[in-house]
């Protein structure tokens, strides 16, 4: 294969993963969505709280987070060696804590190849600002 061709396979297979991901999290599948997760996950939320794998399981498992809907438009996929970076938006309807929420973030998420799987190893989103009046 050429270097194009094992890119274009590696941006297929995460936009692939991505769907999976955000599916699992509505589906509050908490199993498939740890399936794709490195072990050492940063999964930062727009409120700037951090939560590790583990944290992140727990809160979804306990209802904290529950996701009614997530669009999650990809802008651009990088791919350099074992490592892609996702570009993108994600909006989205969830209840966080007992409260309804409408999100608009700018994101970014980090998928590292280990033993031939990739992994999400970062998630970063980061409110967009509100449109002009």
């Amino acid at each position: 294969m050429t270097g194009s061709t094992v890119t274009a396979d590696a941006e297929a297979t995460i936009r692939f993963l991505e769907d999976a991901r955000y599916a699992a999290v509505i589906a509050g599948d908490v199993e498939a969505f740890s399936a794709l997760a490195h072990p050492d996950l940063a999964y930062t939320h727009s409120n700037a709280d951090v939560d590790t794998l583990e944290s992140y399981r727990e809160k979804v498992r306990s209802g904290f987070y529950v996701y009614h809907r997530i669009d999650h438009p990809v802008d651009r996929i990088v791919v350099s060696g074992d490592t892609a970076v996702v570009l993108g938006e994600m909006h989205a309807d969830i209840t966080a804590g007992g409260t309804r929420k409408t999100l608009a973030n700018r994101s970014l998420a980090v998928w590292v190849r280990e033993s031939d799987r990739w992994l999400l190893l970062a998630y970063q989103p980061t409110v967009l600002p509100e449109p002009a009046r």
